[in-house]
């Protein structure tokens, strides 16, 4: 007895994604494999990394954004990096290791991925404990001081900014900037907040893949829940039902990915392990967004208990 032969009839019928093979999601995250088994689809250059508790995981993550900034000076190159809110805690690392090794960001074009919004695009205010604006001055930028990311260099995705990303983006590799990646998981594999379920208006992948950006993006239920439990102390009520959000269009562009897997709970329990596993194991498709991390090269950092088993224990 089990999701796929109770499904019938129930309030979750329908509930999921269509385009959500729920038998092969299952085999995905069968205990029999590993999850770190290469794929055919994988790119040769992505990796996943293990990390056995959180500081490892936010201090390598950290240690590796910090380093592709450095690399970038060290060539004499601009670098564009799209980055997230969720996971969080690598920022300090990265500020860390940009202070001990002196390398000022005068070069960085930072974007923000995603922000909250309501269906006409509208964001919070930007020193709203909320917005992602917030979060990222208080994480990274103020913290670097005098080696912070120019201010005028800095995009968030408001409903007036968010539209000049991809001109930006271009113009910048048109100059020679490496386009860095930097990206968390969602519940429903979303990157950004890309959800699995605008797959369904696009007639072929290729027309799913040219889009860059939405404005006032519909979240699906599960996107706030796992929000209202990680960044809202379980309050749903708080928890925008929009964002504004890039979209394959600019994240696929990346020519390095750094990613990172950190949904883990504590006490045997985790929202992230399924999620995880349809991302390395699936198979690229619209469906499921984070299904294409793998073609990029780059390197995902993830909590070992991710790595499952993923059975039934009772907490």
């Amino acid at each position: 007895m089990d999701f796929m032969s109770t499904v019938k009839g129930s309030l979750l019928e329908g509930f999921y994604p269509a385009g959500w093979d729920m038998a092969k999601i299952d085999a995905c995250c069968d205990p029999a494999n590993k999850v770190t088994d290469r794929q055919a689809f994988w790119n040769d250059g992505f990796t996943p990394v293990e990390c056995d508790n959180l500081t490892a995981f936010d201090t390598y993550m950290g240690h590796e954004i910090a380093l592709q900034i450095k690399n970038a000076k060290d060539r004499g190159e601009k670098l564009a990096m799209i980055l997230p809110v969720g996971p969080m805690g690598m920022y300090k690392w990265a500020v860390f290791f940009l202070k001990e090794w002196n390398i000022s960001c005068e070069h960085v074009y930072t974007f923000n991925m995603d922000e909250w919004s309501d269906a006409e695009g509208n964001t919070l205010a930007s020193n709203d404990p909320a917005a992602f604006q917030n979060a990222m001055e208080q994480a990274l930028f103020n913290p670097l001081g005098e080696l912070t990311v120019p201010a005028s260099q800095r995009n968030f995705a408001t409903k007036d900014n968010l539209p000049t990303y991809p001109e930006k983006i271009k113009a910048l590799k048109a100059e020679g900037a490496k386009l860095v990646l930097v990206y968390g998981i969602g519940r429903m594999c979303h990157i950004a907040f890309w959800e699995p379920q605008f797959a369904g208006e696009f007639a072929t992948e290729e027309e799913w893949k040219s889009q860059c950006y939405r404005i006032g993006a519909k979240l699906h239920p599960l996107t706030i829940e796992q929000n209202a439990l990680t960044s809202f102390k379980s309050r749903t009520t708080l928890v925008p039902c929009r964002a504004n959000t890039i979209g394959p269009g600019l994240f696929l562009q990346a020519d390095y990915a750094i990613g990172g897997a950190d949904g883990v709970l504590g006490r045997g329990m985790q929202w992230q392990g399924m999620s995880f596993w349809m991302t390395l194991r699936y198979g690229p498709t619209p469906w499921i967004t984070s299904s294409y991390i793998p073609t990029l090269p780059g390197k995902l950092f993830y909590l070992s208990e991710l790595a499952g088993p993923l059975v039934a224990e009772c907490n």
